[in-house]
Order: structure tokens, then sequence, then C-alpha cells
């Protein structure tokens, strides 16, 4: 019978990407979690609008204009508080000679660079490096897991 494993997928990388980052994985009914992936899924759906594409080459022009690429800016910073919340989180309950995962990673090393002023290990630079795993991440592998099925599907002998 057919069936679309197209969202198990995304939610099972998404997990797995979410244990490895923040060092937990998320219940697959966790409204938390739903709402994560339905902004990562519809900013999937709008980066395919002319709008968000025109955003990419003209950023101070578009940010005037009205359209979806405003939707998919407001669903990074979501995603991004989300993001800072469990940062915050990893900084109150800290063990530095027991990292959790790579959160804690960053942080300890943080920690050693507290006195270089040049350094780029901060908050913010944690903040975007974890949504960058996640956010490519989770679209990437769970695409192409899919694909990888379609192929197996279509060439069972194989």
């Amino acid at each position: 019978k057919p069936f679309n494993p197209g969202n198990f997928l995304v939610h099972a990388v998404s997990n797995i990407i979410c244990s490895i980052v923040f060092g937990d994985r998320f219940d697959y009914e966790d409204k938390k979690f739903i709402t994560l992936i339905d902004l990562l899924e519809e900013n999937n759906k709008l980066q395919n609008s002319l709008h968000t594409q025109l955003y990419n080459f003209f950023p101070t022009l578009m940010d005037h204009l009205p359209g979806p690429h405003h939707e998919v800016i407001k669903n990074i910073h979501k995603v991004d508080e989300f993001t800072v919340e469990i940062i915050m989180e990893h900084q109150k309950t800290l063990d530095p000679s027991y990292p959790r995962d790579f959160i804690d990673a960053f942080l300890n090393k943080m920690e050693q660079e507290k006195g270089n002023a040049n350094s780029y290990f901060t908050v913010e630079t944690l903040s975007r490096t974890a949504l960058d795993l996640f956010l490519a991440g989770t679209g990437t592998t769970s695409i192409t897991l899919r694909y990888g099925f379609l192929i197996l599907q279509k060439y069972p002998e194989i």
C-alpha cells in the first residue's frame, strides 16, 4: 500500500540532530517539537517563492516590500528563540567536566576563550551554529533519505 514517509523521516532526522546538538530528543507528539518541524516545513515551501529568492539578492530593497519572505524571517526568529532558550538552560546546568552535547562543548570552549577579545565563541555564534545545524541538517538529510527510498522502490531488485 503506498505511503509517504516524509513526515516520519523529518521527525526522525530532526530528533537525531536534536540529540546531538541539544542533548535530548523530543517525543513525536511534543507540541514544541511539532511547532519546530512545522516552521521548518513552511520555510522549505516559502523558499521556492520568487519574493524569497529576490530577498537573497536584494535584502535591503525587499525589506520594504510585502511578500512571503517576511514569514521566512519570522519563522527563523522563532526557531532561534527556541535555540536560545535551550542554550540558556544549558548555561544554568553546565558541568564542564561532563559535556552532554554540542552546546555544552561550545560553552566549554567559550569559557576557555573568555579572555580573548577576538574569539568567535560567543552565545550568538553558538545560537547561529546550532540553528544552522538544525535547519540545514533536517531538510537535506530527510529529503536525501526520501529520494533513497524512492530509488529503492523503483529498483527493488537492487
